[in-house]
């Protein structure tokens, strides 16, 4: 069933087409439910979208519109301002959003699927310690994004890059190794850019009691195998803190694998035949000036070595070989100008560098009354996924990183993500699911309804309206990938609810069929308010 905005917009394409003889796509029509009740149930700015194409007064072009709107839907209409269309709807036009939720349960909001594939990387942490409030965020905002696009028809892979090469890694050996050594008595310094967690110097000495004496020298081989074992124990604890925090995902691509399959090589080999390197210096220089960076890039250095963009040019080259419509990348901040060279390598390698889609996630603080914080029992630098969850549970950790939008710098209230009230926007909305639940608890003997003639107080009306808004809430916010306008849609919808409890009494044994009624409005909001909750890895709890 076409939700109300939608047949709305369906009707005024129609109304253009007959009025001008001119093709207007409905789905560019703005509808939007106006913040003054006395402006009508719908509003419309159709006629100002229209007045430079058409070259008149939108206040005429509104009128045109009215004398050929053919809707079974709209009472009255009428014109507003420099040219506004305000409706006002038949009574019974919003009644249909309880029975379309009430058939289609936790499907509802989902759209059919639109064929385009889109590959979203997020978190993608070294492996080389636990992941923290950074990554919290990142994670939290990638999920979201994967289950909101899911819903909205897209053909989602989420994938985790792991930088399983590089020096980082090397130490991560190195540090295996010594706390190994120290396991059998021997002197061994960790060194400055080693890794000094107990996490790693507990997988030393555990490695120390299964092998004992066999890798003692810091050898080729025997870093090899600390190596090896450092990246999977230290994937593991990742993967573990990830599923704990409701985060998963489809593929694990590896640096590693994708130097060994010579892809490096490959994207190299590819940008020299095209003219885009030069050799100054005794390093091999990348011409990023030809597609607006600011300075040419070194890809290789003097002493041989590649810098980090090199095996990045030649992940991201694959994963355009693996024929993705979109692609999305969420990077800390510290990478902003890092865009440029991303986008000109794949332009140079001849992918659409317009399908590459970089989304910047701004610093995360801890704050408690105001005060940055920090709460890390074990590393002394730095909190935890685990840490953060184990202090304020899974649900407020996902909900607070993504009520903001992501470019915006965010300070996470311990004080407010831990308050039972009103003030803590996710006990708020858990608050509000639990007492529909109740309200439905309370009434197990009473059928829900079927027809809806009774639901016509204001309240009533109010939380239909943004019921049916939830549609366009999924579609929009999967096209721009703003996440925290859920959120929003929570909160709106939990506080509509709340504002029809107070005014219209649900269960009334004196009147059983409005009761029926209002008890199928409340099920249809409860369902829709869990389905909301899930798109950003929230439990809709049934007690408080």
């Amino acid at each position: 069933m076409a939700t109300i905005d939608v047949e709305l917009k369906k009707a005024l394409s129609s109304a253009v087409f007959k009025a001008f003889e001119e093709e207007m796509n409905w789905e560019e029509i703005v509808i939007e439910i106006p913040k003054n009740k006395n402006h009508g149930d719908f509003s419309s700015n159709v006629a100002m979208q229209l007045t430079k194409k058409l070259r008149k007064n939108p206040r005429q072009i509104a009128q045109s519109i009215i004398e050929n709107l053919d809707s079974p839907q709209i009472s009255s209409v009428e014109i507003a301002g420099p040219g506004f269309l305000n409706f006002v709807l038949a009574k019974d036009q919003f009644t249909k959003v309880i029975t379309d939720v009430l058939e289609k349960k936790e499907m509802y909001g989902v759209q059919p699927a639109n064929g385009i594939k889109v590959n979203l990387e997020y978190v993608s942490a070294n492996p080389t310690g636990s992941l923290h409030l950074g990554h919290a965020r990142g994670a939290a905002w990638g999920d979201s994004c994967s289950r909101i696009m899911k819903k909205a028809g897209y053909d989602v892979t989420r994938e985790y890059y792991v930088n399983d090469a590089g020096n980082q890694i090397m130490n991560l050996a190195l540090s295996l190794n010594a706390r190994y050594r120290q396991a059998h008595g021997l002197d061994a310094e960790i060194g400055q850019d080693g890794y000094n967690g107990a996490d790693v110097k507990e997988k030393g000495f555990e490695l120390a009691k299964q092998y004992p004496n066999v890798y003692l020298e810091p050898t080729e081989e025997n870093l090899k195998f600390f190596r090896k074992e450092g990246i999977q124990f230290e994937l593991d604890k990742i993967k573990e803190h990830l599923d704990q925090y409701r985060v998963g995902f489809d593929v694990w691509s590896s640096e590693q694998a994708i130097r060994d399959a010579g892809k490096v090589e490959e994207a190299i080999s590819v940008l020299n035949e095209k003219g885009y390197l030069y050799e100054d210096e005794g390093a091999l220089w990348f011409r990023t000036t030809d597609f607006g960076d600011d300075k040419d890039r070194v890809l290789r250095k003097q002493d041989g070595s590649y810098t980090y963009l090199v095996p990045d040019i030649a992940y991201h080259n694959d994963k355009f070989q693996r024929g993705y419509d979109v692609l999305v990348d969420f990077f800390g901040a510290d990478h902003h100008g890092y865009i440029p060279r991303l986008k000109a390598s794949m332009s140079a390698l001849g992918n659409d560098p317009d399908k590459l889609n970089v989304d910047i996630i701004q610093m995360v603080r801890l704050v408690s009354n105001g005060v940055e914080m920090k709460m890390s029992k074990r590393e002394g630098n730095a909190t935890t996924i685990n840490e953060l969850c184990e202090r304020v549970g899974v649900d407020a950790a996902r909900y607070f990183f993504v009520q903001r939008a992501l470019d915006s710098h965010l300070d996470f209230d311990i004080e407010l993500a831990t308050k039972k009230s009103n003030e803590n926007p996710v006990y708020y909305a858990q608050y509000a699911h639990a007492r529909m639940c109740s309200i439905q608890k309370q009434a197990t003997d009473i059928e829900l309804a079927t027809s809806f003639e009774g639901l016509t107080h204001e309240k009533e009306i109010d939380l239909m309206k943004t019921i049916q808004e939830y549609n366009k809430v999924i579609i929009e916010t999967a096209k721009t990938r703003q996440v925290h306008k859920i959120c929003h849609y929570v909160q709106n919808l939990a506080s509509k609810f709340h504002s029809f409890y107070n005014a219209c009494k649900v269960i009334d044994r004196e009147n059983m069929e409005l009761s029926a009624q209002r008890l199928a409005l409340v099920k249809a909001t409860q369902i829709v308010l869990a389905n909301a909750l899930d798109c950003i890895g929230v439990e809709a709890v049934e007690s408080m």
